[in-house]
């Protein structure tokens, strides 16, 4: 007599993970945001911001695995994208002018708070440094120096200038200032900035024949 044969175990398709989208995952990105300026990064949690955006826990582990993914990606819905685009007006001021002042630029008024309960934490936690240097800032800086690419393509500043330290200048003043003064720069001041600072510091390597 045959023995009866165990049945094999049904095996169910794999599920994808559920993903927030569009205007509620916004919600709660910006949830996040206010989270982050009020309580600092530390006490950042995800009961927190669960609470503030209305949401439940469970639904933002299923979209982000931890604290640095949700606050990277928060971190990217404020800066936006509209400094991030090569502006492209002709002139390395009024390239530097248009990404300082677009949406997410340097006078953006949100990010000096954000980014001043950040700051501890980044000098103590490899994860969120790396994960904000290599998905935030580098991206970014790769689209200032086109900016000063072009510029010295054009002649604006010399062959042998060292452009990441001419990139650096507008952004480490503004918020060093910012920092001291717990206020965002206005359009005014990023201008006077470009106009005193930045571009004579380009225009002193060019070449004088």
């Amino acid at each position: 007599m045959t023995p009866a044969r165990t049945p094999a175990p049904t095996v169910e398709p794999a599920r994808t993970r559920p993903r927030v989208e569009g205007e509620r995952e916004r919600e709660i990105l910006e949830a996040a945001l206010g989270s982050l300026v009020e309580l600092g990064y530390d006490r950042l949690t995800f009961d927190a911001v669960a609470a503030s955006a209305k949401a439940s826990k469970a639904t933002l582990y299923r979209r982000w695995p931890g604290k640095v993914d949700l606050v990277v990606d928060a971190l990217q819905l404020m800066l936006g994208v509209e400094a991030d685009r090569y502006p492209d007006t002709g002139s390395l001021r009024g390239d530097l002018i248009a990404q300082a002042c677009a949406k997410g630029g340097l006078s953006d008024d949100r990010l000096i708070g954000v980014f001043a309960s950040l700051l501890n934490a980044l000098h103590r936690d490899p994860e969120l440094h790396n994960a904000i240097t290599n998905r935030l800032i580098g991206p970014k800086m790769a689209i200032s120096r086109r900016v000063f690419e072009a510029a010295q393509r054009r002649g604006e500043i010399g062959p042998d200038a060292d452009l990441q330290l001419l990139g650096s200048l507008l952004p480490a003043i503004s918020i060093h200032e910012a920092m001291l003064t717990g206020s965002h720069p206005s359009r005014e001041r990023l201008v006077t900035l470009v106009d005193s600072v930045v571009l004579p510091a380009c225009a002193a390597t060019v070449p004088r024949g």
